[in-house]
């Protein structure tokens, strides 16, 4: 009876190691990530900043730093003049340095994640993008999407 558990228990590890490594690996074409248009339904009006903040702690895994590192070469490839004007900014930030808990609590951090917050005339708004997880495995489709999701929030689209 002890081996068939063992057995089991082996196996069902097994496909959960399987799963946990797939699902960093997804291929997706970025002709497969819908277009997004700027649009005005849900815009707020004027932007004054748009900040992309991927989250992390002292340690992090091959996922995690992919999601820092395709974010911050999307943002940087895509957007220097709104960089430059200070309307984007960009940051990997340690949630779990003292001087970096406030901004954590601010966006309601939890671990490891990428969130965007929109300042406008009506206010803050945040939002955790959880879509960038399963295209770290293509970088053309991450960077499509996630230019087409910050151009919108630039356009006051919090959509």
């Amino acid at each position: 009876m002890a081996k068939i558990s063992r057995l089991h228990f082996l196996v069902l590890a097994g496909l959960v190691l399987l799963l946990l490594a797939a699902s960093g690996c997804t291929n997706v074409s970025p002709h497969s990530v819908p277009a997004v248009q700027p649009s005005t339904s849900g815009a707020s009006g004027t932007v004054e900043r748009v900040e992309v903040f991927h989250f992390h702690g002292n340690s992090q895994c091959t996922s995690c730093i992919a999601v820092g590192d395709l974010a911050e070469k999307t943002v940087n490839d895509n957007f220097k003049t709104e960089l430059a004007s200070g309307q984007l900014v960009f940051a990997h930030v340690n949630a779990e340095i003292p001087e970096n808990v406030a901004l954590a609590k601010k966006y309601g951090v939890t671990g490891s994640s990428l969130w965007i917050g929109v300042y406008d005339a009506n206010g803050f708004h945040k939002k955790e993008d959880t879509r960038v997880w399963s295209l770290i495995g293509n970088k053309d489709a991450y960077n499509f999407y996630l230019t087409s999701l910050i151009s919108k929030r630039l356009n006051g689209d919090l959509s």
